[in-house]
Formats: structure tokens, C-alpha cells, sequence
């Protein structure tokens, strides 16, 4: 009788709690927008740039990060990237001016690389079977949303208890807290004997001449842009722009009765329905075709998106376009990551997925920054709306062309 390899691991309980942890902090810093610009009269776009540059910072050390945990083992890694998430947080709760807040940012920014997608879908993959790979990576990545459905409405209730400062300084000791369950983090090397010795600037060389590859570092960039500005500039744009919340009506009835708290909880809930969506896409991702499932969410993103904007904001289409972009949110992630470890294989996919990443990361900055700056130009959020519709249908048509056959190896 054929055995089969278990699907849920240490290393994938491991990194689904780090990832969780890191995720739940990153998702609430929306909820810092307006009691921070408030206390010292900046404006939107100070804080926005600050939020730019962390999603930046991420995706320059993402690469990074990837490449350290190849090289000196992905314990380390995670460990020096926790330290640098606090080290941010400790500095941020002290920072009282807008350059402060954008520096600091940086060192969050790396802390994320360490504890987040680049370096734990890596080692998650070479844990992982063949056969559950796939879904081990969606399961890791819905971790992430996990963290999302409880980070947002947890700053917000931290803030009616203390200030963002020590609030931040709670975070920072979370962080360090989920370093505990590193003695589970021992994944076997599972790459083939090509995949081994062929060396690093070989396989870096290969992929950046593959067109397929330079498709997902392209289509990838409008995933950051969506999801970043959502994550930023959402809570905001529904606290001020969203109707009343009716009084005694279910909202209500749940403790949800000001637009603010709408503006948490919606983040909240677009984690939870990507939780499902993540793992639909884990499942699909190894029964059908990757490039066409992504192509189908990136569009399915561009109409959902279309359909808010032009939709007059009320409590209703608030938690319908939650729930709708909430199944889409991080379903990319899975298959993305699973499209690169098939065509250049798992020794080096934490690097090759963390250079993919860095255009998702660009995406972000731009998402982040141009969401405060053209607020504070036209005080609405309408026209960066429009730009995330356009290129998200843009990703659509990119991922189209991608060749999913994988070149064999050849060792250097």
C-alpha cells in the first residue's frame, strides 16, 4: 500500500504562525492613519510615504532575505528579520516627525522580508510533498490572512485603551514572541541533484532570460498596488466617505457603530473570505492551468473594483466588495509561488520568488504613496481607484502569454 506524506507539518505550523504574527501587525497600520496625522497635523501623504517606503523596504529585502536564508540557513533569517520588525516598531512609537516615521519604516520594512512570504513559503516548499505543495504554500499564505481578520480590529482596540505608541510597543514585543516556535523550523533539502549543483548566478541567469519569468515580475506589480493601497488607505476612505451606519441594525447589534470601526472591521473581513479564497486557489493551483487562474483573479479584481467606485458607499457595499475582493486578496500568492518553484525548481526559490516579489512591492509604494498624495490634491480617492482598475486589467492580459512547461536543468 503506497504511503502518502502528511500534509500538515511542524515547519507548516511553524510558518504559518510567524507569518501570521507578522501579517496581523503589517494589515493594521491603516488604522494609524488618522490618529497619527491627527496628533501632529501632517498631512495624509506623511504618513502614506511612510507606509510606501515599509512595502518598498519589504521588496528590496525580500531577494535578500531569500537569499540569506539559502545561504546560512532560513532560522537565521527569520530570526534577524524579527529583530529588525521590532527594532522599526520600537523606533516608530518614539518618532514624532514625518522623515522619522519614513526611516524607521525601512527597518519594518526589512523585518517583513525576514518573517513573511519570501523566506517561509521557501521553506514550507522544500518541506512540502509534490503532491502537497500546492496546498501547503496556500495554507502558509492564508496564514497571512488569518492575521489580517484579527490585526486591524486588534490596533483599533488597542487605541481605545492606550496610545499608537504603546501600541506599537506591543506589537513589537508580538513579534519577538513568535520566535518561539523556531525549534520547529527544520526543512529537509528536497531538490533534485541538478537543482543542487547548479549554482545561484546560473540559475538567476536562466530565469532572467526566460520571458515567462520577466511575465510574473511584470503582472505581479499590479497584486502590490491593489492590495497595499486597499490595506492603507481603506480603513480612511471608509471612515469619511461611507454613509451613515444605521442605527439598531445588525451592524450595530455586533458593536460595530461608527464608520472607524466599519473601516477596521471591513479590513478584517477581506482576511477572513481570503482565508477561503486562498485555499480554493491552493486546491485549483494543482488541477488547472496557474497562468489562466491568475489572469481570472487579476480580472475578477478589476471589476470588483470598478463596480465599488462607481457604486455610491454605504454599509452594504462595504462588506459586499470585502467579502468579493477578500476571496481574491492573496489568492495569487500561492499560485505564483508555485509557478516559479515549477519552472526553476526549489533551491533557490526563495530568491527567484523574492525578486518576483520586489515588483509586487513596487507595485505597493506606488499603491500606498500616490493613494495619500492624490487625496490630498483632490481630497478623494477616486482617481488612484481608477489607476488599480487599469493596471490590474493590465496583469490579466500579462500572465496570458507565460509558458508553464519547465526546462529541464542543466548543471553548471
Amino acid at each position: 500500500m503506497k504511503s502518502h506524506a502528511p500534509l500538515i507539518t511542524p515547519v507548516l505550523i511553524a510558518g504559518c504562525i510567524i507569518v501570521m504574527m507578522g501579517f496581523a501587525i503589517r494589515a493594521s497600520f491603516g488604522v494609524f492613519q488618522i490618529p497619527i496625522a491627527e496628533e501632529f497635523g501632517w498631512m495624509r501623504a506623511d504618513f502614506s510615504l511612510a507606509i510606501a517606503i515599509q512595502n518598498l523596504a519589504w521588496g528590496i529585502g525580500q531577494p535578500i532575505f531569500g537569499a540569506i536564508a539559502e545561504k546560512i540557513g532560513d532560522r537565521k533569517a527569520i530570526i534577524l528579520g524579527a529583530l529588525f520588525y521590532a527594532a522599526g516598531l520600537l523606533l516608530s512609537s518614539g518618532a514624532t516627525t514625518p522623515v522619522a516615521h519614513q526611516m524607521y519604516e525601512v527597518l519594518v520594512g526589512f523585518g517583513i522580508a525576514g518573517t513573511g512570504f519570501g523566506v517561509i513559503l521557501a521553506v514550507v516548499g522544500r518541506a512540502s510533498s509534490d503532491e502537497n505543495r500546492s496546498m501547503s504554500l496556500a495554507i502558509a499564505t492564508a496564514a497571512g490572512s488569518a492575521g489580517q481578520v484579527f490585526g486591524a480590529p486588534m490596533a483599533e482596540i488597542l487605541l481605545g485603551y492606550m496610545t499608537w505608541q504603546m501600541v506599537f510597543v506591543t506589537f513589537a514585543g508580538l513579534i519577538l514572541a513568535s520566535l518561539m516556535v523556531l525549534p520547529m523550523m527544520r526543512a529537509p533539502v528536497s531538490a533534485s541533484k541538478a537543482e543542487l549543483e547548479e549554482s545561484m548566478g546560473a540559475i538567476l541567469t536562466r530565469a532572467f532570460r526566460d520571458p515567462s519569468y520577466t511575465l510574473i515580475f511584470i503582472g505581479f506589480f499590479s497584486c502590490g498596488y491593489q492590495l497595499a493601497f486597499i490595506t492603507a488607505h481603506f480603513p480612511a476612505f471608509v471612515a469619511e466617505a461611507c454613509a451613515t451606519i444605521p442605527v439598531g441594525g445588525m451592524l450595530t447589534n455586533i458593536g460595530i457603530s461608527t464608520t472607524s470601526a466599519l473601516g477596521a472591521a471591513a479590513i478584517s473581513l477581506i482576511g477572513l473570505f481570503n482565508i477561503i479564497g486562498t485555499l480554493l486557489a491552493g486546491w485549483a493551483g494543482k488541477r488547472y492551468s496557474k497562468k489562466y487562474l491568475l489572469a481570472g483573479i487579476y480580472l475578477g479584481r478589476t471589476v470588483i473594483a470598478a463596480w465599488f467606485i462607481m457604486t455610491p458607499m454605504t454599509p452594504a457595499t462595504v462588506l459586499i466588495f470585502s467579502a468579493l475582493m477578500g476571496s481574491l486578496w492573496l489568492a495569487t500568492v500561492p499560485l505564483t509561488s508555485g509557478l516559479v518553484a515549477h519552472l526553476y525548481g526549489l533551491r533557490y526559490m526563495g530568491t527567484l520568488y523574492g525578486i518576483v516579489f520586489f515588483s509586487h512591492q513596487l507595485g505597493s509604494f506606488l499603491g500606498v504613496w500616490l493613494g495619500g498624495r492624490l487625496y490630498d490634491i483632490y481630497g478623494s480617492y477616486t482617481a488612484v481607484w481608477w489607476v488599480g482598475v487599469g493596471v490590474g486589467l493590465f496583469s490579466a492580459i500579462v500572465h496570458l502569454p507565460i509558458r508553464e512547461k519547465r526546462i529541464d536543468l542543466v548543471p553548471a
